[in-house]
């Protein structure tokens, strides 16, 4: 891939800082809650680096893994297995959202999936050889912590720590994320 020198320049001129802490991510309940996955995402473009995705809060890995079921036909009805991963992230790239508009993001569109400059960005991150980012989460008031744990050049560290059963379609009918 190949990489916009300037946005090279404008990420690699913010400062980067260390993570350390647990985050949460919702999964199918047979996933290793430590696969990163190729297969494209907000912060990764298919075929591009493998990036796992987690939630700083609760909360936030519900709602991510509730919008993308909910878009499903038919919709999953089993239950989502939440994982607390204990993490540690030693350069983090922390955006928070007027700089990701400054790199270039239409913000009225952030919400939207698979974004093409969100993508860039993080595998623009990844190449510059930073171990994450830390950003505002499209679905909840809270941020996700974007790993790249098969880059050549991580340095953190990730274990899973907890994990348990949650009815995602209840949970997402209570807070008005979908209806029946």
């Amino acid at each position: 891939m190949i990489h916009d020198p300037d946005l090279l320049d404008k990420l690699a001129d913010m400062p980067t800082e260390s993570f350390r802490g647990d985050v949460f991510r919702a999964t199918r309940l047979s996933l290793d809650p430590l696969l990163a996955s190729g297969s494209g995402g907000r912060w990764g473009p298919t075929g591009g680096p493998s990036v796992l995705y987690t939630s700083l809060h609760r909360n936030g890995a519900l709602a991510e893994i509730s919008y993308h079921w909910s878009q499903q036909t038919p919709r999953p009805s089993k239950p989502a297995a939440m994982h607390t991963l204990r993490v540690t992230s030693p350069t983090t790239l922390r955006l928070i959202r007027a700089d990701i508009a400054a790199l270039g993001v239409a913000m009225q569109d952030y919400e939207r999936p698979n974004l093409n400059r969100t993508q860039e960005i993080g595998a623009a991150v990844e190449f510059l050889g930073y171990d994450g980012i830390v950003a505002p989460c499209a679905r909840w008031a809270c941020d996700n912590l974007i790993l790249f744990p098969d880059s050549a050049s991580f340095a953190g560290t990730l274990e899973a720590v907890a994990r348990e059963e949650v009815d995602w379609l209840a949970w997402a009918k209570e807070q008005g994320l979908i209806s029946d």
